[in-house]
Order: C-alpha cells, then sequence, then structure tokens
C-alpha cells in the first residue's frame, strides 16, 4: 500500500470570464485577476510542500476563442512571465512550459524560454505552464517521438510512454483541481492522471484563495487510494 502524499497538484484554472462578466467587466479583466491569483497560489503550494504544480492556462482549443481575445491572453502570458521573474527566482521556483510553444507569437515564446533557462537550477518547486497543451496531441507527439528514434514497438510499455510525454521524470498528478463548476477534465493531462484523485469547485478561478487550496488539500488526504488494490479496513 503506498503511503499518502501529495508531491504533484495539477489545476485547471477555469472562470476568468465569468468572473469578469459577474463585475461587468471586459473578459480581459478576469484573465488579468486570474494571472495575479497563480503566483499566490503557486508559493502556497510550496509553503504547503507541493513539489509539483501543473496549470492549465492555455489549451489547444482555446484557439478557438475570438482573435481579439487569443491576442490578449498572449501578450498577458509574456507580461506575466517577465514581470514574476524575480519572484520565482527569490523563492526557488523552476518554471516549465508544457506543450507546443512553436506557435504561439515569438515574443511570447521568447519570453518562456528566457524564464525557463534563468530558471533551470531551482528546486523549491516545479512549476508547469501548460500552454498549447493538448493531453491527445502530446500521447500522438510522444508515439511520433519514439518512432523517430527507434523504438522497439513490440516491447513497448508504460513507462517508455511517460519518457516522452511533457511531464518524463515528474510523477504523475496526485490530485487535480478544477475551479469554474465545470466537471470535466478537458483533455488535460489524460495519460498522467490514471489514478489522480479529482477534486471540483464552483469557486472561479481568481476568486481561489489559500483557504480554498487547503479545503480541497484536506479533502485529498481524507480519501483512500487503493490503486486498485485494498486497504486494510477491506
Amino acid at each position: 500500500m503506498k503511503e499518502k502524499e501529495l508531491n504533484h497538484l495539477a489545476i485547471i484554472l477555469d472562470g476568468n470570464g465569468r468572473w469578469a462578466k459577474k463585475r461587468n467587466l471586459p473578459r480581459s479583466m478576469g484573465h488579468k485577476e486570474g494571472s495575479e491569483n497563480v503566483v499566490d497560489i503557486a508559493l502556497y503550494a510550496k509553503e504547503k510542500g507541493i513539489k509539483y504544480l501543473t496549470l492549465y492556462a492555455f489549451s489547444t482549443e482555446n484557439w478557438k476563442r475570438p482573435q481579439v481575445e487569443v491576442n490578449y491572453l498572449m501578450k498577458l502570458l509574456a507580461k506575466f512571465i517577465k514581470d514574476k521573474t524575480k519572484l520565482l527566482v527569490e523563492n526557488e521556483v523552476k518554471l516549465n512550459i508544457i506543450g507546443d510553444i512553436s506557435k504561439l507569437p515569438e515574443k511570447t515564446i521568447k519570453a518562456c524560454l528566457d524564464v525557463c533557462e534563468l530558471t533551470k537550477n531551482n528546486d523549491k518547486l516545479v512549476l508547469n505552464m501548460a500552454i498549447n497543451y493538448g493531453g491527445r496531441s502530446e500521447i500522438v507527439k510522444a508515439f511520433k517521438d519514439m518512432a523517430k528514434d527507434g523504438i522497439d514497438f513490440e516491447n513497448i510499455n508504460e513507462e517508455d510512454i511517460s519518457n516522452y510525454l511533457y511531464t518524463a521524470n515528474m510523477p504523475d498528478p496526485d490530485l487535480l483541481i478544477r475551479t469554474g463548476g465545470d466537471l470535466r477534465i478537458s483533455n488535460f493531462l489524460i495519460y498522467q492522471m490514471a489514478y489522480t484523485e479529482y477534486y471540483f469547485t464552483d469557486t472561479l478561478w481568481p476568486d481561489f484563495s489559500k483557504n480554498d487550496l487547503d479545503v480541497a488539500v484536506d479533502s485529498y488526504f481524507g480519501r483512500d487510494r487503493r490503486y486498485g488494490g485494498l486497504n486494510e479496513l477491506s
């Protein structure tokens, strides 16, 4: 029986647009407010001893949104990463980008790569930002890369596949939190979350607080993770 631990937390950041709409504000203000919450929650997760935090920031499906909104999100992402660099360095947070960033604007790509390089040796928290990410496309990419490397598909195993994912050498998520009230995982880490515990909340991402994180984590530790086996009381 595995000992209960919470090493890797994943969060689907949902509800920015609805947060703004409730306040009669443009959607862009919801995204801006949501971006400010990222660092607060990330640093609190670090305080709680979480080693990996993966945030679903922009999916492969989000390109379907109005072009004005997409353009704003790309600019906001670049600005956010640049503005928070000092804070990430001071708190020894390593920034990782998972997803196909080749499709992003050049300035956004440069901002991402620069901060990833600057923080690559930090080891207090690994902050994975999923940008232009989709779980199915990640798996397709993994198999294409394996084919290029001449992997023997007759003898392929689960570990081989894991080693070709964006999250290679990281533990699978222990807990997924989705804010905003929807009850689905929206193509997020679909290979990695085979045994992940799910926690859904109606709280919109900009309103998601440290206390909300405490409640979610307490819920997780109150569950019995059996991984297909039995516990002592079963």
